[in-house]
């Protein structure tokens, strides 16, 4: 079989792609070892971040460094034998967060930031998806006025330099807005602008059958089986070979291990992440996609259950589960919110793909030709899935894309 292009990875961002490439009359195949969807974007808060201009940098407070060098915290834990291998990510990660280049580096990030919400909107329209979208925002709640007063500050900010909307709720508000919530609280942050997905599976899913009933074709193949052959491309599939004129790599956490292979170096990290599904008890309703923000976790009212996740772990991308992050941030949820009993057989544990400059890698690699590169999007990656499709799919098919997507070059890890 011979087509326009080969998308390797069905998660968000290679189905958003393959959508957008099929939108401009090419012949596309989707190649993945499982089920669209399954891997790192099943695991995800829900949230369209369109107030997530500023990416997650690395901490630069030594007291604060210091804390989390205890290894006891909700929100970032590390596996003190990985640490050797994940020195070189973590120090660039480190020096890229510093505050003049992270302001930078937001400045370059924030258009992508600001696009997510109207280009899921095209496939969500497109897709007949509306049932799996709620427009609420989401909340952050405080436990203390020094946390909430300089959130207020940095909500300011955002406001007055990226346009984002937000609304400030007292202790009488919140308890309105959340009335199940328990505990003492100084206050709430409501932003405004993203959306939640009840379902992330099934939004991909959805973005998956709108793609094959444009004529695109989803198989299961190996991406490692990846070989040029002459100016085409090609990959083994269960369907048997398939030549494309043009690849792209949307593997996520498993990105380098093809890139490597063709004589690239990117310093590609992962934050682990875990989630479990809880019933509510009795008739106690959690009504947004809410953040205990001092504790650092995360609790997502999905058609699955109540969703708690937790933050960043950082490890090797395929050792074994260590979920003492979801153990300590239940025992606390607990007492925030009526959880009852787990949903789940047992925690859910995806891999974030991370560069260390905090952008995606955007574009066609720079020594070969019709080998296009789409992964990096860290906590990012479902609010910027159908956007970076969308500017790869331009680049490939030779027109201008909307935006500048120079930031993103490869070249910049690969000169």
């Amino acid at each position: 079989m011979s087509v326009d292009a080969i998308v390797l990875g069905a998660g968000i961002i290679g189905v958003s792609t393959a959508v957008h490439l099929a939108r401009r009359g090419k012949s596309v195949v989707l190649v993945d070892r499982r089920g669209a969807g399954e891997e790192t974007s099943y695991g995800n808060a829900g949230l369209i971040q369109r107030e997530g201009v500023v990416p997650y940098g690395f901490p630069q407070d030594l007291g604060l460094l210091l804390r989390y060098g205890l290894n006891n915290r909700i929100d970032a834990h590390y596996h003190l034998a990985a640490l050797p291998k994940l020195f070189p990510f973590l120090s660039s990660y480190w020096w890229h967060s510093n505050t003049s280049r992270h302001e930078v580096i937001a400045r370059a990030y924030a258009p992508l930031i600001e696009n997510s919400i109207t280009e899921h909107n095209t496939l969500i329209e497109a897709a007949g998806a509306q049932n799996l979208i709620a427009k609420r925002g989401w909340l952050e709640v405080f436990r203390t006025d020094a946390v909430r007063d300089k959130e207020y500050a940095e909500a300011d900010r955002l406001a007055r330099d990226y346009g984002i909307s937000y609304q400030k709720l007292s202790t009488t508000e919140l308890a309105k807005t959340e009335p199940h919530l328990q505990g003492t609280f100084s206050g709430g942050l409501k932003w405004s602008d993203p959306w939640s997905v009840l379902d992330p599976l099934a939004l991909t899913k959805a973005y998956l059958a709108y793609f094959e009933s444009l004529g695109g074709r989803f198989v299961h193949g190996d991406a490692k089986s990846l070989k040029q052959v002459g100016k085409a491309w090609q990959v083994k599939t269960d369907e048997g070979l398939i030549d494309g004129a043009s690849v792209v790599l949307a593997l996520g956490p498993w990105s380098d291990e093809i890139t490597s292979m063709l004589g690239y170096r990117f310093l590609l990290g992962v934050k682990r992440g875990y989630h479990m599904h809880y019933k509510p008890q009795g008739n106690a309703v959690l009504n947004n996609w809410t953040m205990d923000k001092e504790r650092g976790y995360f609790l997502a009212p999905m058609t699955q259950g109540i969703r708690l996740t937790t933050g960043a772990e950082f490890g090797l991308r395929d050792s074994p589960k260590t979920p003492v992050q979801l153990e300590r941030a239940e025992k606390v949820a607990r007492s925030f919110f009526p959880l009852a009993e787990r949903l789940d057989n047992e925690p859910w544990m995806g891999a974030r793909p991370c560069t260390p400059d905090m952008m995606p890698v955007i574009g066609e690699a720079p020594r070969h030709k019709g080998l296009w590169l789409a992964f990096g999007h860290a906590h990012h990656g479902l609010t910027l899935g159908p956007v970076t499709g969308r500017l790869l799919a331009e680049a490939m098919s030779g027109e201008k894309p909307f935006m500048d997507i120079s930031a993103f070059r490869p070249e910049r890890f690969n000169p």
